[in-house]
């Protein structure tokens, strides 16, 4: 089973030509640029499309597929993720992951506490946050370094510090 990154999400369309307005999910949104196809993914069925142009406004990614013509037909894009295969990905300098690492991944306290695993990650505009389920509760956690101490991708293991008020 192929794997894949989620680069954005379409939140809406633009204009009346059908194309689409993407909050990226990547850290380097001018990757769009370098795609020729991205896959849709439509509650688990992952449809391929061409890309016919990309261009930016304000934060968002604007993305013309082709054969997406209208707004009504770009409409049916609305809250679905976009997606690559890991073998598009760009590549990741030292100390640095893909989000898609982080799904699953056991955290535990500098102390040494198990919280649980992070089971989803809500992008905001200032930072990401961290939402870390168990069995009993959730916690969220910025993704800001006073918080985040170590990421152990090998290891599947993150370590935070918990500030005031968090739990």
């Amino acid at each position: 089973m192929e794997k894949y990154f989620v680069i954005g999400k379409i939140v809406n369309t633009q204009g009346v030509k059908g194309e689409l307005r993407v909050i990226p999910t990547t850290d380097d949104i001018s990757r769009f640029e370098l795609l020729d196809f991205i896959y849709i993914d439509k509650n688990g069925i992952l449809d391929k499309y061409e890309i016919q142009n990309v261009r930016y406004h304000k934060q968002f990614v604007l993305i013309k597929l082709k054969n997406v013509d209208d707004m009504t037909m770009a409409e049916s894009f609305k809250n679905f993720e976009i997606k690559i295969p890991a073998d598009m990905a760009l590549p990741l300098d030292e100390g640095e992951y893909y989000i898609g690492d982080l799904y699953s991944m056991e955290v535990i306290t500098d102390l040494g506490e198990r919280l649980g695993t992070v089971e989803d990650i809500i992008f905001t505009g200032a930072n990401d946050v961290y939402v870390i389920r168990n069995d009993d509760n959730e916690i969220l956690i910025p993704a800001i370094k006073q918080c985040i101490l170590n990421i152990d991708i090998k290891n599947n293991k993150m370590t935070v510090k918990l500030l005031e008020g968090l739990r």
